[in-house]
């Protein structure tokens, strides 16, 4: 998703500012570039001067005595300019590997910062560009951009003074057509730039296509999608090719008008270079003098045209990965938490309450978009040890209390209190290291199952592991495994079952014996089976913590201390599960339909098996 606010279409100066201060770290690597690219600058501008020398003082006399003095100058110079050559191109590459490593670093870490909210309204391919190839460009341009503009502006600067003060008519003759390419630059300044943006913009959009087409290959197969994927992918490449040539025809178009204004200057210092070599003015010697800094005077200004072309194309990149890594945090401390608990990176465990496990919402009102309320006026207390339990519909608002709770989001309104204080005034990793949080749909990391349940406590032994995965029934289905606990689970977890990767998602939310748990809809999505596994490890862990449980089966949460029915945002039950039953209201309807459904799909299943098993036996007797 791209950044709404309007862009200026045109070269933006405050962009290229802030992106320097934000290299502020490398500022002495740059002056250090800086002083390669004048001394390489200041060589450059010796050679035609020494050249000068040679023919006045000794081709144009015929005098040969002392001329290997102008040898041994060409070869001292050439011997400088290659050491400083290789000294710079070194310099540069590790400051554009710096550059790259601080915005990577950067962005990848203000991700982690960010709130669900940033998630939700971003996609994943927008994330991936901003630290990939919009980075890699930022970094390239930065680096190789000053080694030409520092030399450039040099070789400009010298060029002009040399010139001035070896014959200033000549010199004004040469210089004359500077402003046309001035001219030019302008007009083509705006297209460039706008087409750039372009190929940025659906370099992104492509990115997502790779990402949604990796990561939602099942899905792409069971609906029978590869076709239309094709064509989208196919529209989007099109699309890019078509920006990229247009891209690349203006620049092309630049580069040439660049070129051919040089040639007139060129052939301007020529022409009345002659004409006052004829008339006695100029010497042979001042004569070449000029041709050679014509030409070379154009090679900076060409330069630098390039760089010009370059700083447009990287500037829609510079904009998108500022504007992540300037991205304002919705969840953020005030100062006196960062004091006292510490941020992100630097935590002070040492300062850190232990939390008892009170929950209260005070009041809380909640909205993703502005005015469409989620909750309002919610106000629940939860004690120390009880389970609560959330009922309802699909949007009815049980995963936003849950999120909130957690303080993935934080109320619009109201108030959450943590032991009797609002959490807002302890840090989030203070709370989120006290909470075990279980999916509907688990997530594991790429690697063995050791590692991911040891992702819930860094420092835990491989006997605490063991010891989790016990708890959660896990243990004797990893103990099968060929590596055991040492076994490769998969990018996400594809190796395992649904049913496996849940039990052990289980095992790492546990391991730290967090105070709260959160189970959202944590066994909806597996079978009888595992889901009776599941269900007696939560009967064992939750007891003395804190719970919120998600419920889709009811049959999971009739042991539960409280029962929420949930309605667009508002409590409409309230009570135990016999309360409830009790009352025949919205709960009895829900737990008895769900209760009928189920009793008939068991009864299917039997009937099922029961015909498999005659088949089966008919199979042997034949």
């Amino acid at each position: 998703m791209e950044n709404s606010k309007e862009m200026k279409l045109k070269y933006d100066k405050t962009v290229w500012k802030e992106m320097f201060i934000y290299f502020r770290t490398f500022k002495k690597d740059f002056m250090i570039l800086c002083c390669f690219m004048i001394s390489l600058a200041v060589i450059d501008l010796s050679f035609p001067l020494l050249t000068q020398y040679a023919i006045d003082t000794y081709v144009e006399p015929q005098k040969l005595e002392g001329l290997w003095l102008v040898a041994v100058g060409y070869g001292i110079l050439t011997i400088a300019m290659t050491l400083i050559v290789f000294t710079f191109i070194k310099f540069a590459g590790k400051i554009e590997m710096g550059l790259l490593y601080k915005m990577r670093k950067d962005s990848f870490e203000k991700l982690q910062k960010l709130s669900f909210s940033y998630y939700d309204k971003n996609a994943i391919g927008w994330m991936i560009a901003r630290t990939t190839s919009d980075a890699s460009k930022i970094s390239g341009t930065v680096a190789w951009g000053v080694v030409d503009l520092v030399w450039g502006i040099a070789m400009m600067f010298g060029i002009s003074i040399v010139m001035l003060i070896q014959n200033w008519r000549l010199a004004l003759v040469t210089l004359i057509t500077v402003p046309l390419l001035a001219i030019i630059s302008v007009f083509f300044e705006k297209k460039m730039l706008v087409s750039y943006r372009n190929v940025r913009k659906i370099n992104s959009k492509i990115t997502g296509l790779f990402n949604d087409g990796i990561v939602g290959a099942r899905t792409t197969k069971t609906l029978v999608r590869e076709e239309l994927n094709r064509e989208e992918f196919g529209a989007e490449t099109y699309d890019m090719k078509r920006t990229s040539v247009r891209a690349g025809t203006l620049s092309a178009g630049y580069l040439p008008m660049a070129l051919f204004v040089s040639a007139i200057g060129m052939v301007l210092t020529l022409y009345f270079g002659s004409v006052y070599l004829a008339g006695g003015l100029i010497t042979y010697g001042k004569l070449v003098l000029f041709i050679t800094y014509a030409r070379m005077f154009f090679d900076p200004v060409l330069e630098l045209a390039r760089i010009y072309t370059e700083m447009i194309s990287a500037q829609a990149a510079a904009e998108r990965v500022m504007s992540l890594i300037n991205e304002n945090e919705d969840i953020k401390e005030n100062s006196e938490v960062l004091a006292l608990y510490g941020n992100h990176y630097e935590q002070k465990i040492e300062n850190w309450e232990p939390l008892i496990g009170n929950v209260e919402f005070e009041h809380v009102d909640f909205y993703y978009n502005e005015g469409e309320y989620i909750l309002q006026d919610f106000n629940l207390k939860v004690k120390k040890g009880q389970t609560i339990a959330l009922v309802g519909e699909t949007g009815s608002g049980k995963s936003t209390i849950v999120n909130l709770a957690c303080r993935f989001y934080e109320p619009t309104g109201g108030r959450i209190l943590i032991d009797g204080k609002d959490y807002k005034e302890r840090s989030q990793n203070w709370l989120h290291a006290n909470i075990g949080y279980v999916l509907q749909s688990p997530h594991l990391f790429s690697g063995s199952i050791k590692e991911n349940i040891r992702y819930g406590k860094l420092d835990a032994s491989d006997e605490e592991i063991i010891e989790a995965a016990k708890i959660v029934n896990a243990h004797e289905f990893i103990s099968k495994l060929e590596k055991g606990y040492d076994t490769e689970v998969g990018e996400g977890g594809g190796m395992l079952s649904t049913g496996e990767k849940q039990l052990i998602s289980f095992a790492r939310a546990i391991i730290s014996k967090p105070k709260i748990f959160f189970l959202d809809e944590a066994t909806s999505s597996i079978d009888t089976e595992t889901e009776a596994k599941i269900q007696y490890a939560i009967d064992n862990v939750l007891e003395d913590r804190t719970s919120f449980i998600i419920a889709h089966r009811l049959s999971t949460i009739r042991s539960a201390d409280v029962i929420l029915v949930i309605e667009k945002g508002k409590v409409i039950e309230q009570g135990n599960h016999h309360e409830l039953m009790e009352n025949h209201g919205h709960y009895y309807e829900l737990y008895t339909n769900q209760f009928i459904e189920e009793g008939e799909r068991d009864l299917l299943n039997q009937h099922e098996r029961k015909n498999e098993e005659k088949e089966d036996g008919k199979k042997k007797s034949a």
